[in-house]
């Protein structure tokens, strides 16, 4: 087990700024991924039939 020394550790002030970049990063991965696909959802049906009529 690795021994943790206090040049190791980073303050609480620190560790909020970091896991606060994570968050926002997640959140517009997050909506980059699933704002297509609410688009495909929204968009009109398709009026269907047989296209090589």
């Amino acid at each position: 087990m690795k021994k943790i020394n206090s040049q190791d550790q980073i303050s609480r002030k620190e560790a909020i700024k970091k896991m606060g970049k994570y968050a926002a990063l997640t959140a517009v991965g997050t909506f980059i991924i699933l704002n297509p696909k609410q688009a495909q959802a929204s968009s009109p049906p398709d009026p269907g039939g047989n296209p090589f009529d």
